[in-house]
């Protein structure tokens, strides 16, 4: 059994996504339990809707919702200990649950997970990983956006977690993993980056195979299975691949609809066109992992609808039934005491 605690009322459209979500991954994950967290008058309607979902869960009235556009510290003053959002992540911290998943404002719930759960030994700072869709399958890319900047310590935190992450999601003995840079050479790019990649390479990692340096174009090739960078370039990279599916959708639906001849071969070719949209389709990697905290949390974004809720909580589900929190303490324990320590950079961002 999975016990994953739900911030019901987070995201765009709170209970209406999430409820009907969860309920999606209850049909495919029968053997987990949810703890909800929210304001009864807005769920309790919708979960008798579902009953199987409802026999399935625990359900706990709460004060407040997190507002999608509230500061970090303005959400802690205001919802600590009292909010869904809170609730869920503090069953997390007292073991009642086994992860937590939120579809709110990231910033804030940065902020309250490393204050309830606090961060792991020896880790510095967090990073948000998420699943990335390549030609060969999928990848993991971090950090996506929790902090800005990194000094070649933190990176090498990185790929230790990322490494651990697909370990548990991928169920890959030893991953490849490579450092974002702008060349390959091992001449280019910041002198973090360049002594992350000396690190990694020196503390010869048997649960990562370190392939070095990749490039931007690498992510969607899936040259590697976890790549690692700082959050401002992989938030910018995210945004950037998102923004492009959703330009190449609207060139081809243009395309498409132009002329009869078109139209007829839309008709004819229909069945690719779908597996091409189910392929970009961005619910199917939906769920941002946090990782270097003492507790598994799951962001979903913020405008999904229940299909890609329920793809957020298919990760949470695989991360806490493959033990990504014990594979990330072993590794710690295992590389972080004998590596060098070099400088520190970056600040903490308010999310994505």
């Amino acid at each position: 059994m999975v016990r994953i605690s739900v911030d019901v009322m987070g995201g765009d459209y709170g209970p209406q996504v999430v409820i009907p979500g969860i309920a999606k991954a209850l049909e495919r994950h029968p053997d987990i339990r949810f703890c909800l967290f929210g304001i009864a008058s807005q769920c309790q309607p919708l979960l008798e809707s579902y009953p199987k979902l409802k026999e399935a869960s625990t359900f706990t009235d709460c004060e407040i919702a997190i507002g999608m556009d509230e500061k970090p510290s303005q959400a802690l003053r205001r919802g600590r200990n009292k909010s869904s959002m809170w609730l869920a992540l503090d069953a997390v911290a007292k073991g009642d649950a086994d992860v937590a998943v939120s579809a709110g404002n990231t910033g804030a719930l940065m902020a309250m997970a490393k204050f309830c759960l606090r961060m792991m030994s020896d880790i510095e700072r967090p990073a948000i990983a998420g699943i990335w869709p390549t030609l060969k399958g999928e990848s993991i890319v971090l950090d996506i956006g929790a902090t800005i900047g990194a000094d070649a310590n933190q990176l090498f935190d990185f790929a230790l977690m990322g490494g651990a992450m697909a370990r548990a999601l991928f169920e890959i003995e030893r991953p490849t993993l490579g450092l974002l840079n702008v060349g390959v050479e091992e001449i280019k790019g910041q002198e973090e980056v360049k002594a992350a990649g000396q690190l990694i390479r020196e503390a010869n990692f048997d649960t990562i195979d370190y392939y070095g340096f990749v490039e931007g174009d690498d992510i969607g090739r899936g040259t590697v299975d976890v790549v690692v960078t700082e959050g401002f370039a992989g938030n910018i990279a995210l945004k950037a691949a998102e923004g492009t599916a959703r330009q190449i959708a609207e060139y081809l639906r243009a395309a498409m609809s132009r002329t009869w001849m078109a139209k007829l071969g839309y008709i004819l070719a229909k069945s690719a066109f779908d597996r091409v949209r189910e392929k970009m389709d961005p619910r199917k990697v939906n769920g941002g992992v946090f990782l270097g905290l003492n507790g598994i949390v799951i962001k979903s974004h913020g405008g999904t609808d229940a299909e890609g809720f329920a793809a957020a909580v298919d990760v949470g589900y695989d991360m806490a039934r493959n033990g990504l929190k014990e594979k990330i303490e072993e590794d710690l324990k295992r590389y972080h005491a004998d590596r060098p320590v070099q400088g520190a950079a970056g600040g903490m961002s308010d999310g994505i």
